[in-house]
């Protein structure tokens, strides 16, 4: 019997019904489900991982914080623990029967490691056995039973090159969380996060945020002018300088503006609008932003398309389609969809199919594409939602070009230059299909120079600098992308941790006062950890690793050697950086002003001296004793919302593996009574009906 290993449940079952010839027995061995199949190739079954059935963690002596310095764990050996006990035994069973082993995890530096764990925790419990590997693509019957029958060896170098991740990973969060976490007396459930990539991604949010701060708005005027031409059609026109800082020469030059002016110049050019390039991991997040997506929701979603077989690999770096993808049968089998028909019809039409190429190329996973035809009822509607955009944007990267026609127009009123822009697609070529691509006509009359124009209005605009935007989750992942910070399949986790551990919310993601002080007190002491260079280069080693150039364990010293130092320069200012950080805590632990007739304390987020239970209470305590109960469970972050029934403070409760939720912490809060709740829901079904 030949025993394939998937990282996941669907994936098991899905690759068992693809290469089965008499259908598929599942039975479950310690509720683990295990799918049994015979073909002409002989007897096989597979098995469903839950991603790492394995676990890096330091040994048990190490567990006591108050003990144990943080650098003593800096050259700590570190240790695998069973993390799926269930799944381990039921692979150690099924595993007896087998005579040949074939990995079929995903194809990347994660799913290389899953797959060499489960084989090497098979080979140390029932000794020696031969192992192949099933790499594929897409989980389609043509991607898989090509995988399988092309079996190739495990890549040692990729798995080695995820175990250095898991180590360094492992050791920098360790040391660095405890010492955060230990100067500011934050323990247990208060613990503050800090990670190798996830430190140098929040200074990314906090200096943006500081920058904003900062930022001295600078007013400045236009003068923005109202014409008709001999037609009688009108337009508008900007002064050619387009922001005045002396509000005394804009006032002048307006005033002695005539009724009248001539047009001196016009420019008209036609550019072409490219296509799209291929999509991979951060262009799919990027553009899944236009459809309300957070980026974990965006990669969730995916993995579940492709689980199921309706796009390829969403994981991947790749943006230019190998010779390997047959697009002219991928446009054949999307036509079959009445909402694709269309839209693929004209690119079939065409003389020469030659798609777009981005920028990286790689060649373990090609450009998300989509598999096969989905139909609206088989998906959620956030599945559709993902999958008709990447449909969408894999045909449109074989579309022809849009076709976009300028025009500048010079005016000249009363010597004064002013300047008009006219810009539309005159041919749509793929914009016509691609919804999520904005594009703003202004459309200018027919004008000539030498014609002359009435002034109809003028006005004096005053406006002011802005400062710059702070980072959507789709612009920081684009930045991590940039600055190598992270990987394709690692980025997403990072900015939902960050979210979580209570240093960022929203989006736009906006830094907490604690993320503040963090990211202040490091980069004033250690601002190592904070740039994104260091990671990067380790980054750099890694690649190494998963390419033969280097050792593993060479790539961990050299990342030992860079933690010891930092962590000498911080405790030598340990005291500095924990007084900071408990400073900057206390401000985000005030959920509001107390409503208490005459009271004039802050409302705080405090725990019992005795039962250590979480709860509400004014900061003028003991003259004032107004508490209010919270949630015990999951983590209390403190916000500037009111709730709009009563005007209480809101607060946003964040437990794990849940979406985060807003609670008013009025317990008299109409919004909380029953009948107030049938009305919403009430309200709400008859807008439904509607």
């Amino acid at each position: 019997m030949k025993l394939i290993i998937s990282e996941k449940e669907i994936a098991a079952k899905r690759i068992a019904q693809i290469l089965s010839g008499n259908g598929v027995k599942e039975e479950k061995i310690y509720n683990v489900p295990v799918h049994s199949f015979t073909n002409p190739e002989g007897n096989f079954k597979t098995i469903g991982l839950k991603g790492h059935i394995l676990q890096v963690e330091f040994p048990d002596e190490y567990s006591n914080w108050i003990k144990i310095p943080p650098e003593n764990l800096i050259n700590a050996q570190t240790v695998k623990i069973p993390i799926e006990k269930q799944i381990i035994k039921a692979l150690t069973k099924v595993a007896k029967e087998a005579d040949e082993i074939i990995i079929a995890t995903d194809y990347d530096r994660e799913g290389e490691l899953i797959g060499y764990d489960a084989f090497q925790l098979i080979r140390d419990n029932l000794g020696e056995i031969p192992v192949k590997r099933a790499k594929f693509s897409a989980i389609t019957n043509k991607d898989i039973k090509s995988a399988f029958a092309n079996l190739h060896d495990i890549d040692t170098n990729l798995a080695f090159a995820g175990m250095a991740r898991q180590d360094i990973d492992l050791i920098w969060g360790a040391v660095l969380t405890r010492f955060i976490s230990l100067a500011s007396y934050q323990l247990k459930d208060k613990y503050l996060s800090v990670g190798r990539v996830q430190t140098p991604t929040l200074a990314l949010i906090v200096e943006r945020e500081i920058e904003i701060n900062n930022f001295v708005k600078t007013p400045y005027w236009q003068i923005k002018v109202r014409l008709a031409n001999e037609k009688q059609q009108e337009f508008d026109a900007l002064h050619h300088k387009k922001r005045f800082t002396d509000e005394n020469e804009a006032r002048k030059i307006f005033e002695k503006l005539p009724s009248s002016g001539e047009i001196i110049y016009i420019k008209k050019s036609v550019r072409p609008l490219k296509p799209p390039s291929p999509l991979n991991t951060t262009g799919l997040i990027v553009a899944a932003s236009a459809l309300g997506f957070t980026a974990q929701k965006t990669i969730n979603t995916a993995e579940n398309l492709y689980m199921n077989g309706y796009i390829s690999y969403p994981r991947t770096d790749n943006t230019v389609y190998p010779d390997s993808i047959n697009l002219k049968e991928i446009l054949k089998t999307l036509s079959a969809a009445s909402d694709f028909k269309e839209m693929t019809q004209e690119v079939l039409s065409l003389k020469v199919i030659k798609p777009t190429r981005g920028n990286k190329k790689t060649t373990d996973h090609p450009p998300i594409y989509p598999a096969s035809v989905a139909s609206r009822e088989n998906l959620t509607e956030d599945e559709w939602k993902l999958y008709e955009l990447i449909v969408r944007r894999f045909i449109c990267t074989l579309l022809p070009e849009a076709l976009i026609k300028n025009m500048v127009v010079n005016i000249d009123i009363g010597r004064e230059k002013f300047i008009s822009n006219g810009s539309n697609i005159i041919r749509e070529g793929w914009t016509k299909y691609y919804p999520y691509y904005k594009h703003v006509d202004i459309i200018l009359p027919e004008l000539a120079e030498g014609e002359k124009v009435t002034v109809l209005n003028k006005e004096i605009l005053a406006k002011e600098t802005k400062p710059p935007s702070r980072y959507t989750q789709a612009k920081l992942v684009e930045k991590m992308e940039e600055l190598n910070l992270g990987t394709k399949a690692t980025r997403h986790n990072i900015i939902q941790n960050l979210i979580t551990r209570g240093y960022i919310k929203g989006n736009p993601l906006e830094p907490s006062k604690k993320a503040i002080a963090v990211i202040k007190a490091l980069k004033e002491h250690a601002e190592k950890i904070t740039s994104p260079g260091m990671t990067a280069e380790l980054e750099v080693d890694m690649d190494g690793i998963a390419n033969g150039d280097l050792e593993k364990n060479k790539v961990i010293d050299i990342s030992r050697k860079a933690l010891k130092e930092i962590i000498n320069i911080l405790n030598q200012k340990k005291e500095e950086i924990g007084k900071a950080i408990r400073d900057s805590i206390k401000e985000d632990g005030i959920v509001g002003k107390c409503p208490e007739p005459g009271c004039d304390g802050n409302l705080m987020i405090r725990s019992s001296f005795k039962t250590h239970k979480k709860f509400i209470g004014c900061s003028n305590y003991p003259a004032c004793k107004r508490t209010f109960s919270i949630p015990q469970n999951g983590l209390i972050i403190t916000t500037e919302d009111t709730c709009k029934i009563c005007g209480f403070p809101v607060i946003k409760v964040i437990r794990k593996g849940k979406r985060p939720w807003d609670l008013c912490i009025n317990p008299q809060c109409p919004s909380k009574n029953e009948d107030y709740k049938d009305y919403k829901n009430k309200k709400a079904a008859s807008k439904t009906n509607k």
